[in-house]
């Protein structure tokens, strides 16, 4: 059987949980162990390299980074690890999170950080979950259920509109 490997979920800022909540409610739908931590990029940049450098020996498979603005956060994990490091864009009120799309995404060569939309917390989680389906066929199977699901979802909302447009 494959380890369970935890995910870390790492905010910037306590002002980004009403976001990111989204995603540490999807891991632990899977039944994902998360562990959730404000870390500054610019602040508190010793602790964010020691809790990267780290993450892997601790039993993490996949990082999580949110932060907004100048999101510097993902490319400071990413820059101390080997694990995956996946960065939702924060929306500020500064460029409704462009700025932070553009600094997450722009890493440089060597430095990789997945990117999910502004504010994609969920997706960001989806995505670690299949990073760890990789190698945890439990997981695998429920995001194939997942999957299924949501298609059933699709087909059921067609077939109502048809029946609404045969109406008409």
């Amino acid at each position: 059987m494959a380890e369970n490997k935890k995910v870390a979920v790492i905010m910037g800022s306590d002002s980004d949980l009403p976001v990111v909540k989204d995603a540490i409610t999807k891991l632990k739908s899977f039944g994902i162990e998360v562990e959730a931590r404000v870390m500054s990029a610019h602040r508190t940049p010793h602790e964010a390299c020691e809790f990267a450098s780290n993450a892997k020996k601790n039993g993490f498979g996949v990082i999580i980074a949110a932060a907004g603005k100048a999101a510097h956060l993902g490319g400071v994990l990413a820059a101390h690890t080997t694990l995956p490091v996946i960065g939702i864009p924060i929306k500020s009120s500064t460029l409704d999170g462009l700025d932070a799309l553009l600094a997450t995404v722009q890493m440089p060569s060597g430095i990789p950080v997945a990117t999910v939309a502004i504010n994609g917390a969920e997706n960001a989680a989806i995505l670690a979950i299949q990073m760890l389906a990789l190698s945890n066929a439990d997981l695998a199977e429920k995001l194939e259920t997942m999957k299924t699901d949501m298609a059933k979802a699709v087909n059921a909302k067609d077939e109502k509109l048809q029946q609404m447009v045969a109406e008409l």
